[in-house]
């Protein structure tokens, strides 16, 4: 609720995908989550989900987010490049990376 945008996909009453995004509305935008249920994976959803991000932040100066995965090659066919020399570092309390 607190995201500067949030995109959903639904099929019927079933949530299959969504994105989410945090802004300052004007020149930096962070691309938290996209997200979309293994069983839909390779649909479109998440192309869908990435261009109705880009309506909203194209002309942004800075596009930021995390991929690890097979999330890479789909950024990375979607105009993402690895920030330069910058080294990721995170405080994470999750267990599943």
């Amino acid at each position: 609720m607190n995201s500067d945008t949030l995109v959903t996909s639904w099929e019927n009453k079933k949530l299959v995908g969504l994105g989410n995004a945090i802004s300052d509305g004007y020149l930096v935008v962070y691309h938290p989550h996209l997200l979309v249920h293994t069983d839909d994976q390779g649909k479109g959803i998440g192309k869908m989900i990435f261009d109705k991000m880009q309506e909203k932040y194209s002309s942004f100066h800075m596009q930021m987010l995390t991929a690890d995965g097979k999330a890479i090659d789909f950024y990375k066919k979607n105009g993402f490049e690895r920030a330069g020399q910058i080294e990721p570092m995170w405080i994470y309390k999750g267990n599943e990376h």
